[in-house]
């Protein structure tokens, strides 16, 4: 790498500060929190999933403020139109000329980090505009085209339990969201800490961390990370292996009715990458790839119907392909 040793120290010594700056705030979540800060360092977006009341809004607004970067939150409604989130264009005239003229008003998108919360309570015009918005870093109103500002980062929640109302995200949208991450219900320890803490008058203070340049800059290192040609051939057996009509697994034959495309591979060395930066490392090892598979293939691997009826879900069958493809013999 063209970066000094002791420079590229610094920004990941930043990354593990923004962790311990959001614990803070948010009791407990480790895996959560680093699954996020993996997705921002691989350049990606997060689908978050919990019931009510686990945090997902302070936790994504604890980690905007920790990261010195401009940030919006847009609650998604059944109402809510793509002009509400992409911007319009208002009627201004000019004071000198009396000259009447159309003006681009933003939206809620121009932002670095933008909280879509409930993304699944809004139509699909609008949750595609949102998507548009993810994959191209672009938005297109009356024929211009209009930059996003970057780093642009998208953490979108919904809440598995209330379906009634709801748009749930078609599988080819769900495919957008790099990482798709399942916020648990905490410990009882935890939910101790968490009872004693939010019920008084301390609040914490949250300090700034790391900024845009430098969070490009390690979005750059990311892709520098060395993965040996050996287990980027696991991860393609792996994806194919998800596939029921290549796959020589029989779990995913009975249990699966589609497979993970190439963009799942992408993201899964992708992430295993951040995931090795974050830990301190230059190079893949095979514990980034089967660690980062469960959120990478969670929303990719489409069970079949008798999967749902008994309750089988995309995870199993990561674990299973786990078991079931053969590693490399060198592990990095």
């Amino acid at each position: 790498m063209e970066r000094s040793e002791n420079n590229l120290k610094i920004l990941i010594d930043k990354i593990s500060s923004l962790k311990s700056e959001i614990q803070k705030v948010i009791v407990g979540q480790d895996v959560i929190i680093e699954e996020m800060l993996i997705a921002l360092m691989a350049g990606g977006h997060c689908l978050l999933e919990g019931v009510p009341g686990l945090a997902k809004t302070l936790m994504v607004k604890t980690m905007s403020q920790a990261l010195d970067l401009s940030f919006r939150r847009i609650q998604f409604t059944p109402d809510l139109m793509p002009t509400d989130i992409v911007g319009t264009e208002i009627l201004e005239e000019d004071h000198v000329t009396g000259k009447r003229f159309f003006k681009f008003n933003k939206g809620p998108l121009f932002a670095n980090i933008v909280l879509a919360d409930e993304v699944n309570r809004t139509p699909p015009k609008t949750q595609s505009a949102l998507l548009e918005a993810m994959q191209e870093f672009e938005v297109t109103y009356g024929g211009q085209t209009y930059p996003l500002d970057r780093p642009f980062f998208i953490l979108a929640t919904q809440n598995p339990i209330e379906q009634a109302g709801t748009y749930p995200l078609p599988e080819a949208q769900l495919d957008r969201f790099l990482l798709y991450i399942k916020i648990g219900y905490p410990t009882a320890v935890e939910e101790a800490q968490i009872l004693s803490s939010t019920t008084g008058s301390k609040k914490a203070v949250i300090n700034p961390i790391i900024g845009a340049e430098e969070i490009k800059e390690l979005q750059a290192i990311t892709r520098e990370i060395s993965i040996s040609d050996d287990l980027i051939t696991y991860v393609s057996e792996m994806i194919r292996a998800t596939r029921p009509d290549t796959t020589s697994v029989p779990f995913v034959k009975e249990w699966v009715r589609w497979g993970a495309g190439p963009r799942a591979g992408q993201a899964l060395i992708l992430t295993a990458k951040a995931r090795a930066l974050f830990k301190g490392r230059y190079a893949v090892i095979m514990e980034d790839l089967q660690t980062m598979a469960y959120p990478v293939l969670r929303h990719r691997v489409l069970m079949n119907f008798k999967a749902e009826a008994e309750n089988v879900s995309a995870d199993k069958v990561t674990d299973e392909l786990i078991k079931a493809i053969s590693k490399p013999k060198a592990n990095i």
